[in-house]
């Protein structure tokens, strides 16, 4: 049964109400606060995150696997080249626009709250790719089709800007401390199951339709859909309370009008960028590594497929399509692995996999037969997943409470505009300037030796306190350990 507020002083009671508590250790560590956080809200913000984060790449799929259809609809030069480019076009304008929206959602997530400002940022996704599917064709209304595609796209773009640096902190700071990376993991779970959605939908569509009837309505249905998904997860976003540790700086804040306003009036772009500016890097080089794999494997790489080595292109979506399969069926556990032995390890595992093993992994695809390109795909997406199963969790905890979703959202959105989205189209420029088809695994290799940089200089975070926030537990029992080990002098830093 939800509690009356999330956080409390001291131990917290499942009904609202508060046991008393005497230690001062803990009170001067932790403002008297400890979080037990309840299970059931939990889940529904959980859930709520990382719908948000499937819609978004629900649409990612759809995009990209229906890119040749919409160009027939949408730019019909009669050069083929020429409307996927523009398509792709379309689409890469999205990027440009991607750090706009996280400087402007996520300094007003920290501002009025993460919760209110999902909720806008679901709608406006929603919004965007429903409209994309009642878009009139070129043959109907002309020019003016092209420009509310991007239009359309624009809208998705900037609000896709506040969604993951406000989904993962709002996942980060209601989950108890030792178990926030398996929480997280779900995160990026729901990113690989919207765009295994959005893909399956449009290769199915293929394979039943003509191409005369997905030209005409069929392309439609996909983006379409989002409308129901949209209202669903609205519908969970708005069930939810804001987190604890903004309601904690909240309730501060009532308290020290006058401070608030001083602190509100501080808090700004430069504060959050150049205030935070060790933390920032992190994250660019962190984010980096992450995106360049990720857009490497499941958007380039069918790509590479079908024009480098000449592959079907069917089978090589189905590779990929099964690679991601394999991803959501291991997020999980390399999550809850995160909590055990830490952040740091499980993404310095992965920057060293991919520095010593995506030479041989592309050797392997290269060769041609199903088997080699399906162990080769997969041992790059195991290693994918050392970041996506530790990212959700790692990322927010760069940043104190005051500024967490707007530093991450404007870092992850910069590092993925300049660095994630350009992969596709820097390797295939690579590989045209130097004829040297094994561009990707040195792409992959480069991104891999920043980010390992990064792990190197970043701090453990795995089962401690978010900065900025008192320690968050599951139970009462855990809460009356901490300020036992309080008492004894052993800190609240960590539970469990």
């Amino acid at each position: 049964m939800p509690t009356k507020s999330p956080v409390a002083p001291g131990p917290r009671t499942h009904g609202g109400s508060r046991t008393e508590s005497t230690a001062p250790g803990l009170e001067e560590r932790t403002s008297g606060e400890v979080t037990v956080v309840d299970p059931a809200m939990v889940k529904r913000a959980v859930s709520a995150a990382a719908l948000g984060n499937a819609m978004e790449w629900f649409d990612f799929g759809v995009y990209s696997y229906i890119a040749v259809t919409l160009g027939h609809v949408f730019f019909p030069s009669g050069n083929p080249t020429a409307q996927l480019l523009s398509t792709f076009g379309a689409f890469a304008a999205a990027f440009l626009v991607r750090p706009l929206g996280g400087m402007f959602f996520g300094p007003l997530g920290d501002r009025i709250g993460r919760q209110k400002v999902l909720a806008i940022t679901m709608i406006m996704m929603a919004v965007g790719t429903f409209a994309i599917g009642l878009i009139p064709s070129y043959a109907s209304i002309g020019v003016g089709a092209p420009i509310l595609l991007l239009a359309a796209r624009l809208v998705q773009g900037f609000s896709t800007g506040g969604e993951y640096g406000g989904a993962s902190t709002f996942i980060a700071e209601y989950a108890p401390d030792k178990k926030r990376g398996f929480l997280g993991s779900w995160l990026e779970f729901g990113t690989l199951a919207g765009y295994v959605g959005g893909a399956g939908l449009v290769t199915l569509m293929t394979a039943l339709l003509s191409t005369d009837a997905l030209n005409s309505w069929g392309w439609r249905i996909p983006f379409l859909i989002a409308g129901p998904m949209g209202i669903i997860g609205l519908y969970l976003r708005m069930r939810l309370e804001e987190t604890p540790a903004f309601a904690r700086l909240e309730q501060e804040a009532r308290t020290k009008e006058k401070e608030r306003r001083e602190a509100e009036k501080r808090i700004g772009i430069r504060e959050m960028i150049f205030g935070q500016w060790r933390a920032m890097l992190l994250c660019v080089g962190l984010v980096l590594v992450f995106n360049v794999t990720d857009y490497m494997l499941l958007s380039y790489m069918p790509s590479y497929l079908t024009s480098e080595l000449k592959y079907d292109a069917t089978h090589g979506l189905l590779v990929v399509l099964a690679v991601m399969v394999l991803m959501m069926c291991v997020q999980p556990f390399m999550g809850r692995l995160t909590d055990r032995v830490g952040r740091r390890p499980v993404i310095a595992a992965g920057c060293a996999g991919f520095l010593l093993l995506s030479v041989p992994a592309l050797l392997l695809i290269r060769q041609g037969s199903l088997f080699a390109i399906g162990l080769g795909m997969a041992a790059l997406g195991l290693l994918l997943v050392c970041f996506t199963a530790s990212m959700p969790s790692a990322l927010p905890a760069l940043f104190p409470t005051k500024v967490r979703y707007g530093s991450l959202s404007i870092g992850f959105n910069i590092s993925v505009s300049l660095f994630g989205g350009t992969t596709p189209l820097v390797v295939t420029a690579l590989i045209g300037a130097t004829g040297n088809r094994m561009m990707p695994a040195y792409y992959m290799m480069a991104a891999a030796v920043i980010g390992g940089i990064a792990v190197l200089l970043m701090s453990e975070s795995a089962r401690k306190p978010l900065p900025g926030s008192p320690p968050a537990v599951e139970t009462q029992a855990e809460a009356r350990e901490l300020i036992r080990a309080s008492r004894g002098g052993t800190g609240a830093g960590s539970v469990g």
